[in-house]
Order: C-alpha cells, then structure tokens, then sequence
C-alpha cells in the first residue's frame, strides 16, 4: 500500500503528445508543477481530478488507488484558471455550495462559510456577487470553495495567471499561508519559475510529458540534472566547455589537464549572478579560487532592474548576461566566473554539480 500523499504514475496519449509521468508528494506539501507551455501541466490535473481517463497507471491519494473512482469518488477538489464561479449566486452561496451537495445543516454551513471567509481575509464580502468583485477577490472565494468541500488534494491550475504582478505576489503569499493553515495535501500548477520557488516545498519539472526532474526550490535551482532545467529555471549562460582549459586561471597546485573537454556537446552553465565584472580590464580581478576569465567583453546593452543592472556583453562571439549591483562604467570589460558555480552538461545531461 502507498504512503499517505500523492503517488501517480500514468501515461495517455493524444494525436501529436504522449504523457508518461511519475511522481509522488508527501501528505501535506505544496508541490508545484512547472514547465513550457504544451508539456502536460494541466493536463496531469486533469488526470489526477478524473476529468480526463489515463490508457494505464495508477493513482494513490493517502493509501487509495481512486483511478477507477467518478470524479465526485476522489475527494479532490480543483481551482481553475478562470474561477468557474456562478454569476448568480452571492460570494456566501458560492462557497457554501459543496456544503449543500452534502446536505450539511443550514447552522453548520453558515459557521463554516464564515470560518472560510475569515482564512481568505473576505469578511464582509459574502452578499456580492462574482461580477462585484476583483480578479484576486474572485481567486480567493474560488479557493474558499473548494477548501469547503474538506477534499484530501487541492489541485490549483495556474489560479494566478490572469492577474498583474503585484498581485500575484501578494497573491501567492496568501495561497502559502493558508495552505500552512489547512495543512491540506496541494498540487499547484503554473508557468511562472518565480512562483513555484516562492511557495512549493517540492517542484516537479516537466518537459514533453515526463517528469524531468523533482526536488526543493533550492535543488531545481542550484543543482539541476539537465540543460534544460538549469535554462528553464531562471537565467543562464550557456557556452562550449572548450574555452574552460584557455581562460582558466589556475591557483597553484592545479593543472588544465583537469578540464579536458569530453567527446559530444559538453557545455558550461553558470548563472548570471554568479558573475564578477571588472571594468578596467588591465587590472586583475579581485578572485582567490579557480576562475574562468573572459577578457575584453563587449558591453552591449544594460538594464536597470530595481534591485540590479542586467548587463548583455558579447565576447568572442557569444553572448554572456551578468547582474550587477553598479553600471559599467566602460564599453570593454573584464569577466570572472568561479570553477565552482559552473554545472557540466554533455549532450543536454549533467556530468558534474
């Protein structure tokens, strides 16, 4: 029998995609599901809810195998993308509404309604209606609804997607905190890396309908198995691993020999934070581990970003993006990357963390 939590392993196939996905999530977490458009996000919600009928697998909620279960069997409650809430009914019937179908009393789904008001902060909200309300205020008596169903496994499908970027983040600080409240099992779905790094306590990565890899926040980002996640997840550069033995500069006791480049296309990953800029390029940069140095990079544009200046430089043909706390003072630079934050890949795959 499975633990408690979430265990899936199904496969189903359409005419040009075929999903073939695994993955677990321990009872009581929020996982996010993230990856491009088209890879299969929504659609293993949909599996999971019972809204789409998998060719073959498995799917376990606390112990229970529901794949064979009606969608009303499952114990699972969904947020859509576009609320799906009922125009007539009032921000209280709304949410009371699951309440009913179980034919809960009248006394108990008035106290309820009003616990569940209270934990999405919409006290004073429940005579409105839907269309008197604001995207995010929609997205909360949506939540409210489906926690009043008491299911095992939220599923939220990209709940936020619809509304700016101020209020998604405040939005999904909300969704955290109230997830920490109800302790409920949650599996979220959505395209932002941002978001998924903020709230989840796992995340799983997706690309054409499998599972690429899965791990805290910290593991997806600082570790990642594969080109494609260290490129999804946040900003990289990306360069031909031959350049490492010709711009390594060395600290005693090492050699070049150690960076030999291996047959296939093995590649250098390093994040744009991770890069030191010096814009006299005649000085030495200010390092005291291995490095890699990029001499006499072209700065080609900058930009301001609040907190940083994202600056794009071209040296030897590739492009290089560094964050930086102050604008380059000069056109030539002088780049520094420590061996340490470089990742490996070879053909797409990671050869060494």
């Amino acid at each position: 029998m499975a633990d408690k939590g979430l265990t899936c392993t199904m496969k189903a196939s359409y005419k040009d995609f075929a999903l073939d996905t695994s993955f677990s999530i321990k009872e009581g977490e929020l996982a996010c599901i993230i990856g491009p458009s088209g890879c299969g996000k929504s659609t293993t919600l949909q599996l999971i809810a019972g809204l789409i009928t998998p060719e073959e697998g498995s799917i376990f909620l606390n112990g229970k195998d529901i794949i064979n279960e009606s969608v009303h069997e499952r114990h699972i409650a969904m947020v859509f993308q576009d609320y799906a809430l009922f125009p007539h009914m009032s921000v209280a019937q709304n949410i009371a509404y699951p309440m009913k179908l179980r034919h809960m009393p009248k006394i108990q789904r008035t106290a309820e309604v009003k616990r569940l008001l209270a934990l999405v902060s919409l006290v004073g909200y429940q005579r409105r209606k839907p269309q008197e309300l604001s995207g995010g205020e929609r997205q909360r008596v949506a939540l409210a609804r489906a926690l009043a169903s008491q299911p095992q496994l939220l599923l939220l499908d990209e709940p936020l997607s619809a509304l700016d970027a101020k209020l998604r983040k405040h939005l999904r600080t909300e969704i955290r905190r109230i997830h920490e409240e109800t302790g409920i099992t949650t599996l979220y779905v959505t395209h932002d890396q941002e978001e998924a790094l903020s709230i989840a306590d796992t995340i799983i990565v997706m690309q054409e309908g499998r599972v690429s890899q899965i791990g805290s926040g910290e593991e997806i980002y600082h570790k990642p198995n594969s080109l494609f996640v260290a490129s999804f997840m946040g900003e990289g550069n990306t360069l031909p691993y031959s350049l490492i033995p010709r711009n390594l500069a060395t600290q005693p006791g090492m050699t070049k020999e150690t960076f030999k480049p291996l047959e296939g296309e093995h590649t250098i990953f390093f994040r744009p934070e991770h890069v030191t800029m010096q814009d006299d390029v005649q000085l030495p940069l200010p390092e005291f581990f291995p490095h890699l140095e990029f001499k006499n990079a072209q700065v080609v544009g900058c930009e301001f970003q609040g907190d940083h200046f994202r600056v794009s430089l071209l040296w030897e043909g590739h492009t290089i993006i560094a964050h930086t706390l102050d604008r380059p003072r000069s056109e030539l630079v002088r780049l520094s990357v420590r061996i340490g934050k470089l990742r490996e890949f070879l053909d797409g795959q990671l050869v060494r963390n």
